[in-house]
């Protein structure tokens, strides 16, 4: 299987003018703290991208995304360890909860909700790692002459967090490929 791997981190600042809407008057003290909280807020927080090809169907790899059987083996799992738990509602408004646990004491929670499922092309959820930091995931799905191209982009992640959690997605972006390759009787052969 071909294996290109892209992946960037993408952050915007915010607008330096500080200008009210209308663009002609200064800006009130109150709207003054809001644009320099927002403006913090902007440069706390980045978006990622990774992109890889696959040489399965578009539909394969949207279907790895939301079958709990397939999920467990790369989605947030390593090649040495797959996911203790995982719960997988696969519907609009529908949740899940992938458990890692690497130790007894050492659990990492990925939870979320489904905002949208559109197979074979577009799937995006919220993820929550952590009490309080809510992040949106939006996974693309493009056909390709053979197989498809798959992007992840990765809003609101904490600048803290981004360089791990670009490394980690394009770990389980490795992953969901050697799945692919390796597990092809875990999917339906006619969906090819």
């Amino acid at each position: 299987m071909k294996t290109d791997i892209e992946a960037r981190s993408e952050w915007h600042p915010s607008d330096p003018r500080g200008w009210t809407l209308d663009g002609f008057e200064a800006a009130s003290a109150g709207t003054q703290r809001q644009r320099s909280r927002s403006r913090a807020e902007k440069k706390a927080h980045r978006n990622l991208r990774v992109t890889r090809r696959y040489g399965a169907s578009p539909a394969r790899v949207f279907d790895a995304w939301l079958d709990p059987a397939v999920a467990r083996q790369w989605l947030f799992a390593t090649a040495l360890r797959p996911l203790a738990h995982v719960e997988i509602d696969a519907k609009v408004g529908g949740s899940f909860c992938f458990v890692d646990r690497q130790e007894a004491a050492d659990i990492t929670r990925y939870t979320g909700e489904y905002l949208e499922i559109a197979p074979p092309r577009r799937l995006v959820f919220t993820l929550s790692m952590a009490k309080d930091v809510e992040t949106r995931v939006t996974v693309e799905i493009a056909p390709l002459a053979k197989g498809c191209r798959l992007t992840v982009l990765h809003e609101n992640v904490p600048r803290e967090h981004a360089d791990h959690m670009l490394g980690r997605w394009t770990g389980i972006l490795f992953g969901l490929g050697a799945t692919l390759e390796s597990a092809s009787t875990l999917f339906n052969d006619d969906q090819e």
